[in-house]
């Protein structure tokens, strides 16, 4: 499988420094990140994952530290927004 994705391309051209790291994905977790974060052997703090939600029908992206959880009501008020999915 290739390791280069939209996001590595972008980066890339855009001359940002950075590096994969590769571990054994688990699409069956309870929850991904957490377990992303136990086979990378890093404190789930340090790895994030990125939530896509719909602010007032307006796609959003949210980046988190993988032990945490997003509240639709949070994320809906720091849009600017009334509800979020």
């Amino acid at each position: 499988m290739s390791k280069a994705t939209r996001a590595t391309k972008a980066l890339e051209a855009a001359g940002v420094t950075f590096t994969v790291h590769a571990y054994a994905y688990d699409p069956d977790a309870d929850h991904i990140g957490l377990q992303a974060a136990a086979a990378l052997g890093e404190t789930p703090a340090r790895v994030l994952k990125t939530l896509m939600a719909r602010v007032d029908g307006k796609p959003a992206c949210v980046i988190v530290p993988s032990d945490h959880e997003v509240s639709m009501k949070k994320l809906a008020a720091a849009f600017g927004g009334k509800s979020a999915q």
